[in-house]
């Protein structure tokens, strides 16, 4: 007796409904974790020099490590979702930051910096992965979801970094606890994102492969797919290919963003590992140092969620460019040479400016990719390539301090730096995006000959509409 199989439902409002509530949530548990493990360090960095006894150019190396691992191992992050799924890739990634942090705690001496690099390889994978999720989990709200993140992101700093000398003096300077606290928040980040582990894997390719929606609808519903598989060059019946890598690096418009992610990113570490620091060599309290820190991220908070629902709205975001840039240099200048009385106000500008431009950078990378696969390869292009060169500002301020005894020589390198983010986030912010057909690599530009090739190269810094849920109002 046959049975009859009835067809698939589609899922009710109250499910897309649960399903985008867990998002949310496993967004921001991720979101939270991703500097907490950095900013709970600068402010007891003395401490930690003492009692663990490091060089000064140990403590400049520890500031840089976390940079540098972002730098090495954000080019792989697209690679790995291609083989195993987002999803899969980020709750590997929580489990491994969790471990590092756990090291960490468990044996300061010995695991402080294996613990360190494991951490920071575990946020690069999730730096990269979690705004090319949002971009093909829900489009429509990428803008809103990417604000919660960032905001998730600097309230996870804040704590981090309001809690690091209370603790360490509360416990009679135990590193142990002061370092390991973190890895809590970390494995309860993990509980959170496995509900979407468990969401199975969208079998609709065209979300990383870059076809057109008209032919990826084509296909789902069985036709075209003789003419897919034609144009790939296979037979009728032969299994799908792997998601192609994206050759983003061939446009002028991703080296304008990697700059600016770089330069950003580098001006931010910068601040953050030294500025506690400096503060304490103009007169501050260690406690103090630490709560101008967290108030620079409440002034992260202030336009975590703002700046990437403007930025959607824009075409171009050149008006949000320069006074993020005003905001970062005039922060950091009067918080370094104006009386310190006036200090809480300039960490709320400088925090405001640098979320800012953080969040830019975020955007960028979704906002000029035409498709899931481009944002994630343009994503990990611009964090590889941006923190490898933003894990020098740490070692320069550090090293720089410790060659000439004085803070001057390397501030007035961070400001001549903030010139060329500045210029670099003019260019990246200009209306402009990725071609949406470069998913073969050199098949079509090499088919379509040296005009053809000009003109591919010269779509990216064409100005087409912006993808689906990035959208230009």
């Amino acid at each position: 007796m046959s049975r009859i199989q009835s067809p698939p439902v589609a899922p009710g409002p109250a499910h897309v409904r649960l399903e985008r509530t867990l998002l949310v949530v496993g967004v921001l548990a991720l979101g939270f974790n991703l500097r907490t493990a950095i900013t709970a360090l600068p402010p007891i960095f003395p401490e930690l020099q003492g009692s663990l006894g490091l060089s000064s150019v140990t403590i400049s190396v520890l500031a840089a490590t976390p940079v540098i691992c972002f730098g090495v191992v954000s080019g792989f992050a697209a690679r790995l979702a291609r083989r195993a799924g987002e999803e899969r890739v980020l709750f590997g990634a929580i489990i491994a930051l969790t471990a590092g942090l756990a090291a960490r705690g468990v044996a300061p001496a010995a695991l402080l910096f294996p613990g360190t690099i494991l951490a920071g390889g575990a946020i690069a994978v999730m730096n990269v992965l979690l705004s090319s999720l949002i971009k093909r989990r829900w489009p429509e709200r990428a803008g809103f979801l990417i604000g919660l993140y960032i905001t998730a992101l600097s309230a996870g700093a804040i704590v981090a970094s309001l809690v690091s000398v209370p603790l360490w003096t509360g416990t009679g300077g135990s590193a142990a606890v002061t370092l390991g606290w973190v890895a809590g928040p970390a494995a309860l980040a993990a509980l959170l994102w496995l509900p979407q582990v468990r969401k199975r894997q969208t079998t609709d390719r065209s979300r990383w492969d870059g076809r057109s929606g008209e032919t990826a609808r084509s296909s789902r519903t069985g036709r075209g797919v003789a003419a897919s598989a034609r144009a790939a060059g296979g037979a009728a019946g032969a299994p799908p290919a792997r998601p192609a890598h994206v050759p983003v690096h061939r446009y002028a418009v991703t080296w304008y963003v990697t700059l600016f992610m770089g330069m950003q990113s580098l001006l931010y570490y910068a601040t953050l590992s030294w500025l506690p620091t400096m503060l304490r060599d103009r007169g501050e309290s260690a406690a103090g140092a630490g709560d101008l820190l967290a108030l620079m991220g409440v002034g992260n908070l202030a336009v975590s969620l703002l700046v990437p629902m403007a930025a959607q709205r824009m075409r171009s975001q050149v008006t949000l460019v320069v006074p993020t840039m005003i905001a970062i240099v005039g922060g950091l200048a009067a918080l370094l040479y104006a009386p310190l009385g006036g200090a809480a106000a300039w960490a709320l500008i400088l925090g405001a400016g640098q979320n800012a431009a953080l969040a830019l950078a975020i955007f960028f990378t979704a906002a000029r990719a035409p498709h899931a696969a481009a944002a994630a390869s343009l994503s990990s292009t611009a964090q590889a390539v941006g923190y490898l060169l933003a894990s020098a500002g740490p070692l320069e301020v550090g090293l720089l301090h410790s060659a000439t005894g004085s803070w001057t020589a390397p501030v007035m390198v961070l400001f001549a730096l903030s010139a060329v983010q500045l210029v670099s986030g003019v260019l990246a912010a200009r209306p402009g995006m990725l071609p949406a057909t470069m998913d073969t690599g050199d098949t079509a530009e090499a088919a379509a000959g040296p005009a053809g090739g000009a003109s591919a190269r010269a779509e990216g810094n064409a100005c087409p509409p912006p993808p689906s849920g990035l959208t230009s109002t």
